[in-house]
């Protein structure tokens, strides 16, 4: 299974062997955060400014199968935050094998328990959660481990129907 962690630690090797020896970690950690900022692909709204624990994410892929879709997810961040993870649910229909059609997300940093050890931590940041909901689009998209099980079928069968019926629900409800 693919995990966020796992994706965090690959990309924390990559620029540590291209980064100079005195690059600071809060540098790495600034690069992360205007590499999604930059980019474009990822916008956070206040829809009340008297309620900093409501926001919303907009995410616009820039590349994949969603490329071109605006995704909108509501994110509460609950009292006993960082104990426990943010809820998290996708207001946008998508046909994605990690969130269903009603918006759940099966995304393992947003689980309280989890068996392997990938799940919510103290540790965490709601930077990870904007970076996991990016990644969904592109490097954590997972078959293999769905939530939407007839979109990961239908990709088994039909990768390029799969685009279209996709492309078909960017036209509808992401944009």
């Amino acid at each position: 299974m693919l995990t966020l962690a796992s994706k965090l630690k690959r990309d924390d090797g990559l620029k540590g062997s291209r980064a100079s020896a005195t690059a600071s970690d809060s540098t790495r950690r600034v690069s992360v955060r205007d590499r999604l900022l930059v980019k474009g692909t990822c916008k956070v709204h206040f829809p009340d400014p008297n309620k900093l624990h409501c926001f919303q994410l907009t995410v616009t892929p820039d590349e994949g199968y969603y490329q071109g879709g605006k995704f909108q997810f509501e994110t509460e961040v609950p009292d006993a935050y960082n104990m426990v993870p943010p809820k998290v649910k996708c207001l946008t229909r998508i046909w994605h094998p990690n969130i269903t059609e009603t918006g759940e997300i099966c995304l393992s940093l947003l689980r309280e328990h989890s068996i392997d050890g990938t799940g919510w931590a103290p540790t965490r940041t709601l930077k990870d959660v904007v970076w996991g909901l990016n990644s969904l689009f592109t490097d954590l998209l997972n078959f293999d481990d769905p939530l939407n099980i007839e979109a990961a079928e239908h990709h088994l069968r039909d990768k390029e129907d799969f685009r279209n019926k996709v492309e078909d629900y960017i036209k509808r409800y992401a944009r």
